[in-house]
């Protein structure tokens, strides 16, 4: 399969000819550009790059190689290991490192692996900065270092405690809250690095029954790792027998989180965020944000607090950037992306689950009751596939047009707002695709709008 490029960092599938996928030659190249990169633009005096990875079998392959690039290259690298996506990126600030390397394909499945790119702040590159990168590794003119200036290798293991330690001391972390709870707490860490992160997160927090599933971190994942409806039924079956009073899945690099109530249910990823936004804002007052495919039921909450809720582009990158920009005191994404500031600007699975537990606690509240108290969206994602010729951004406009009278947002595609539900759609940037994501106040209509755009497109197509 191709290698997927994207400003963030690369993907593809391990394995096949030197011209497909994340092979060793891609992987060389791709850190190579970074390398060559961070030398140019580091603001601070670090010659220090954060490495960590998820589970996944190839992992350790793909960090060999890229720590002998990153030392290749003359850069100090921090050998973290096994660790999440958000405890990477904490790695790079507490080392005060110019970059970070991710090791991690996040929900694909396990033939998948990734780089994502970090700059010294810990967060993602922006678009200006991924395309530099992009191009760098397109003219592969590198210069690596002569032999009395090659990297050196630090190992550092101590990253989990203290990532886990930091959220303990959040503000509006309740440990003895959560504590006198006695709640008794399913966990799906998908046999990744969740697998030993979360029993720890658990027992800090003061959870003394822990039922798991698929916390042995050997990389085959148990099933389809997207933290979704049709992957989660093990779980909500063992809800049900084990009398747990939630349930908590990450994906494989622990930045997506999923809840699933006493009864089995599930809370919705989409209400991750909105739940705990409510929980934060009750305490602080301030603005919220999220990317323009999520739900909007966290705008009507926002509201409800006397705040203000403001959109961004969909990307973790876009929504961090927004939040800046609004002062926002939580956001993230619809996906089960939690990203709050006093911790790091991430999306952050762990921060979520302390977050939401204290939250639980204080309102003496079922999961399933927490859950009735938001108002219900139901969300239809659809897409449809077009031939190359087809000039997709004038398709868009054609759409725009015929519904003048709405109102509408264009910095990501084009989405439509009515008083009661929304429909965006967006183009890949890679394929003939028009992605079309609906939310009504049932699933019918959201379903049926989804179709209803489809038809006008076919009609503009035809």
């Amino acid at each position: 399969m191709a290698l997927i490029k994207s400003i963030s960092g690369i993907r593809g599938t391990i394995g096949g000819s030197t011209d497909e996928g994340l092979n060793p030659l891609a992987i060389v190249k791709f850190v190579s550009a970074y390398a060559t990169w961070i030398i140019k633009n580091r603001q601070n005096k670090s010659n220090r790059i954060i490495v960590g990875r998820d589970a996944r079998i190839s992992g350790l392959m793909v960090k060999q190689i890229v720590i002998g690039t990153l030392t290749g290259m003359g850069l100090d690298v921090v050998d973290i290991d096994l660790a999440t996506t958000p405890t990477t990126e904490i790695a790079v600030t507490s080392e005060n490192a110019c970059g970070g390397i991710i090791i991690t394909a996040s929900h694909n499945p396990k033939h998948w692996n990734a780089l994502k790119l970090l700059n010294e702040r810990g967060e993602f590159l922006n678009e200006e900065d991924g395309i530099t990168v992009l191009a760098l590794a397109e003219k592969e003119q590198f210069e690596y270092a002569t032999v009395d200036r090659l990297g050196k290798i630090i190992t550092d293991s101590r990253y989990k405690e203290r990532h886990i330690e930091s959220v303990l001391n959040l503000d509006l972390v309740d440990v003895e809250t959560i504590r006198a709870a006695n709640f008794r707490v399913a966990i799906d860490c998908i046999n990744s690095v969740g697998g030993f992160v979360l029993p720890d997160l658990l027992y800090a927090l003061g959870v003394k029954e822990i039922f798991k599933l698929h916390c042995n971190p050997h990389g085959n994942f148990s099933h389809n790792p997207e933290p979704i409806p049709e992957n989660l039924t093990e779980i909500s079956q063992l809800m049900r027998q084990a009398k747990a009073d939630v349930g908590f899945v990450v994906d494989p690099d622990v930045d997506r989180l999923a809840i699933v109530c006493e009864n089995g249910e599930l809370f919705g990823e989409e209400y991750t965020l909105v739940s705990i936004s409510d929980y934060v804002l009750s305490n602080k007052k301030g603005n919220t944000v999220s990317n323009l495919s999520s739900t909007r039921a966290l705008c009507d909450v926002t509201l409800q607090h006397g705040s203000q809720y403001h959109a961004a582009a969909v990307g973790e990158v876009n929504v961090v950037a927004k939040m800046k920009e609004t002062n926002a005191v939580i956001g993230g994404e619809g996906n089960g992306g939690v990203i709050y500031p006093p911790s790091h600007y991430g999306r952050d699975a762990l921060v979520g689950i302390a977050l939401f537990l204290t939250y639980l606690a204080k309102k003496k509240m079922k999961v399933s009751e927490l859950r009735a108290t938001y108002p219900q969206y139901y969300v239809s994602k659809q897409k449809i596939e077009l031939s190359p010729d087809v000039d997709v951004d004038a398709l868009l406009q054609d759409v725009k047009k015929q519904f003048a009278s709405a109102d509408m947002t264009e910095i990501d595609g084009l989405k439509i707002n009515f008083p009661e539900k929304w429909v965006h759609l967006r183009k890949s940037n890679t394929e003939p695709i028009i992605r079309i994501i609906s939310e009504a106040r049932t699933q019918q209509e959201a379903d049926e709008m989804g179709v209803q755009i489809i038809q006008r497109i076919m009609n503009y197509v035809l």
